[in-house]
């Protein structure tokens, strides 16, 4: 399969998650800003945020990132039953909520790089900046590649083999368009909302997301 063939399959089979992503996440920007009772819930995640910090940011990430998911996966049998499956959830918890606190100083440098404001020229460059360098360039090949070794049975020399011309000059820039097509709407309605409740909206975009592929692929 051509590079233009993988990405217009990955285009198409992350199209419908995508939209129904989006309008998840514009949902929960929607009811932010014009229901007055949902304040409290908010608040409550922001004050958490604020008090626990890069912690919160790893227990949460790791908990909507990884637990759920795998639980779910593991509850309707979508994981191969060879596979060791503690050591796989304490992968999913630590990869995730590493990541949580990754995602968490970008937020923060990007706040003190750019603002806090939530104008469309602030949106506008944080996304730019989110998408086109921190997620092409280090996070989804850091996440595809990591993956592919844990599908490797950790194996390194396995997983170097799979990194071929093929894997770089196919794999990768498909994951990154399919990143863009579904995360550059979601991470504009992150960048809309207060710098505390930023990391709370991605966890539940991460999760919601990686449950809607769970759903909609058998693997």
């Amino acid at each position: 399969m051509s590079i233009t063939q993988s990405i217009v399959a990955a285009l198409k089979k992350n199209l419908v998650p995508g939209l129904v992503l989006q309008l998840f996440a514009l949902s929960i920007l929607v009811i932010y800003f014009f229901v007055p009772a949902a304040k409290p819930v908010f608040s409550w995640f922001g004050v958490l945020k604020q008090h626990y910090g890069f912690a919160y940011s790893f227990i949460a990430t790791a908990l909507f990132g990884g637990l759920l998911p795998f639980l779910y996966l593991w509850l309707s049998n979508n994981l191969a039953p060879n596979r060791n499956m503690p050591g796989l959830l304490i992968f999913y918890i630590l990869f995730w909520g590493l990541k949580g606190m990754e995602v968490d100083l970008f937020y923060r440098l990007q706040a003190d790089w750019f603002g806090t404001g939530n104008d469309a020229k602030t949106i506008i460059t944080k996304m730019a900046a989110d998408q086109f360098i921190y997620s092409a360039l280090w996070a989804a090949p850091g996440i595809t590649i990591i993956y592919l070794w844990m599908e490797s049975n950790w194996n390194i020399a396995e997983c170097r083999r799979a990194m071929d011309k093929r894997f770089f000059c196919v794999k990768i820039p498909t994951v990154v368009l399919s990143n863009w097509l579904v995360w550059i709407p979601a991470v504009s309605v992150v960048y809309a909302m207060p710098a505390e409740l930023q990391i709370p909206l991605f966890n539940l975009v991460l999760c919601f997301w990686v449950l809607l592929l769970a759903i909609l692929n058998k693997r």
